[in-house]
């Protein structure tokens, strides 16, 4: 790998991190649903600008309504799970679970695409799922509904990242595929049209004082503008240059970042749970990732 794609790599976990300090931020001044909505319509309005810009085609090539529908599911339903979270889990439990994403995929793959399940990716679905007890039975959080409910919110996230990863290859990428940027910016105007009814129900009480005060504006434009658009950006020209696998390895890379930005700027406190819970789910990813071994009759060649 190259320093640069090394460097790349770095810096989207850094931002994915950062994610979850801005949910903390924004979910307790104006709500959770205003926090998902408001951060998928200015991931849309950036993704729009950045095509525009660099004059990418619009061609969707007949599959916009496949998009909008997986822009649900990729994305709609996970940011609004993963605000409803911020408002009950600190921010580095959040970057901890999130890394649960392969593992979700390999039981949705699995259970409902036919894939095989072997024995090692066995073992790190259940060497996960055991990193998240440990994690919420041991953590600095108190264990009770609110932590099951925060807990139960980003395993949803997670599962939906898993369905949406094979619905894209399966009515997409099998299907002649899109330019990367134009299936990001369907992604969100998926996410936006499907949270939109319900941000107009939920929301006519929405506190505005909040709107107000600067800071408000500088976290929504963090995790709107950076943590999505720019962030599908530097994702995207990754998967390009080093392949889905090694793309795939920033979600070790997300849950130090997190807990770093929760403690430097929230004064989340850190204990052993965090350690022993993100040592075992780093684990577990790596038996569900590692590249499976080569037959010897291939080797002998």
């Amino acid at each position: 790998m190259r320093p640069t794609d090394l460097l790349r790599l770095f810096s989207l976990a850094a931002i994915w991190g950062a994610s979850f300090l801005f949910m903390r931020q924004l979910v307790p001044a104006i709500g959770v649903m205003p926090t998902a909505f408001l951060r998928v319509v200015l991931s849309a309005i950036g993704l729009f600008a950045i095509l525009g810009a660099m004059r990418v085609p619009w061609a969707f090539r007949g599959k916009l309504k496949a998009m909008l529908l997986i822009g649900t599911i990729s994305s709609g339903i996970p940011v609004l799970m993963f605000s409803l979270a911020a408002r009950f889990l600190p921010a580095g439990y959040s970057a901890i679970f999130n890394a649960t994403t392969p593992l979700m995929g390999v039981l949705v793959g699995s259970l409902f695409f036919g894939e095989r399940l072997t024995p090692a990716k066995a073992l790190g679905i259940g060497m996960g799922l055991a990193g998240v007890a440990v994690l919420s039975g041991a953590g600095p959080a108190p264990f009770d509904s609110k932590l099951l409910l925060g807990a139960g919110a980003c395993l949803v996230a997670t599962t939906c990242y898993g369905f949406a990863g094979y619905l894209t290859k399966r009515w997409v990428n099998d299907q002649g595929g899109l330019d990367s940027r134009v299936t990001a910016f369907a992604n969100q105007l998926g996410a936006t049209l499907c949270l939109l009814p319900v941000f107009a129900a939920t929301s006519l009480d929405m506190p505005l004082a909040p709107l107000a005060q600067p800071s408000i504006w500088l976290a929504l434009a963090g995790l709107g503008l950076l943590c999505t658009s720019f962030a599908y950006i530097v994702y995207f020209r990754l998967l390009a240059d080093i392949g889905p696998l090694k793309t795939m390895t920033v979600t070790f890379l997300i849950p130090p970042f997190g807990v770093f930005w929760g403690v430097l700027f929230l004064g989340e406190q850190v204990s052993w749970a965090h350690l022993q819970g993100g040592v075992l789910i780093a684990l577990a990813l790596w038996l569900v990732l590692r590249p499976a071994p080569v037959a010897r009759d291939a080797q002998s060649a």
